[in-house]
């Protein structure tokens, strides 16, 4: 036996987890290069020896819950080349304005079809509600009405969603709740199926960076944005929120969180997911805010991206034999390794989901958190 192949069982065997062995969550080795590639390039070399056929897995996201859990991550020493690229994070700054509209062109834009396959019949692509539901439409529904309770949502009253996608909350605030809505993406498929679905009632959505927004709002959402603003550009992006909410008004942040604060992120999901992409942490969003926001409640629900992630992954695989024209085998490897990674990484509670509540000056009398 190598001794990569010796030192990589070892640590799979920590999360009870056997290469060649017979549980749904044990990998199939079919290149025994694996090995070494794993050792040497971590979870780059995990994710890109997956798309290249040299592993299989009946279960991944069974294998990344098991993996992940057992901090077999922290433990594979750390490769100088993969903390020389979170150096370089530190040092530049991927969020900046001149990248904007990268991650629209690299993974929004790569297909409407794709995304029509694969989520809700809204076209929802943040974490669903399930505390009452049974189905991912039901739960996605939940979730925006959830949103527009959470901030009082009246008729009439203007509210803006940074981070629009399709146009998902924006048609369902005007129609559920006769609100004037607005949204902003980076990306122009997204700006343009938005429209197409939005024809007719009074929600636009305008493709353009949060730094250019203008106007004053009622209140304002963000679901699923803030991942991508990077950590040099949270102060930034909470002073844009500030300019643009009106001082009675609540702001609503719905974003992936992290445990630990950080200047980078994975190496394979940068690479091949969300370019310029940073997962936040609680204290750096809190020191975002000071002498902004009035922090007005926290709700922590990161166990329902698991389920959200898995409905996700039944839709694509379902509806991949009508995508397989357009999409290669790579790219259903990669994607279906995506969403189980994720689905894993959630139920280990490696990651987590926080909607923040925000005030410029506190609630008179206090909020009432709303679940």
């Amino acid at each position: 036996m190598s001794n990569e192949k010796g030192i990589v069982r070892q640590l799979f065997s920590e999360a009870e987890i056997t290469p060649d062995g017979d549980n749904v969550y044990d990998p199939q080795i079919h290149d025994p290069r694996f090995y070494k590639r794993v050792l040497q390039e971590k979870s780059l070399g995990l994710g890109e020896a997956y798309m290249d056929g040299w592993w299989d897995c009946q279960s991944l996201d069974q294998f990344f819950h098991r993996l992940l859990a057992a901090d077999l991550d922290k433990k594979i020493r750390n490769n100088p080349r993969l903390l020389a690229a979170f150096a370089w994070n530190t040092i530049t700054n991927p969020g900046r304005k001149s990248k904007a509209f990268e991650i629209g062109q690299k993974h929004y834009d790569i297909g409407n079809d794709l995304y029509r396959a694969m989520l809700d019949k809204r076209l929802t692509y943040t974490c669903g509600y399930w505390k009452d539901a049974e189905t991912l439409d039901d739960a996605q529904e939940s979730k925006l009405d959830l949103v527009c309770r959470k901030i009082n949502l009246r008729p009439g009253q203007k509210v803006l969603d940074i981070g629009s996608g399709w146009g998902c909350f924006i048609k369902f605030a005007s129609e559920r709740y006769e609100a004037e809505a607005d949204g902003v993406t980076v990306s122009k498929e997204q700006k343009a199926l938005a429209d197409e679905m939005c024809c007719g009632i009074p929600a636009r959505t305008q493709l353009k960076d949060y730094r250019d927004i203008d106007g004053k709002y009622d209140h304002v959402v963000s679901l699923g944005m803030f991942e991508h603003v990077g950590h040099k550009n949270y102060r930034v992006f909470m002073k844009a929120v500030n300019r643009a909410l009106s001082d009675g008004g609540l702001f609503l942040l719905h974003t992936i969180g992290g445990n630990k604060s950080t200047s980078g992120s994975d190496p394979w999901i940068t690479k091949y997911i969300f370019p310029n992409s940073m997962i936040p942490s609680m204290a750096q969003i809190t020191r975002a805010i000071e002498g902004l926001f009035v922090l007005e409640d926290c709700h922590s629900f990161g166990a329902d991206y698991d389920r959200t992630l898995m409905a996700w992954h039944r839709n694509f695989t379902s509806n991949w034999p009508s995508l397989s024209n357009k999409y290669d085998e790579r790219f259903y490897r990669m994607w279906t390794y995506f969403l189980l990674s994720c689905a894993g990484s959630f139920r280990a509670r490696k990651n987590q989901l926080w909607q923040l509540i925000f005030s410029k000056r506190g609630v008179a009398g206090g909020y009432r958190a709303i679940r």
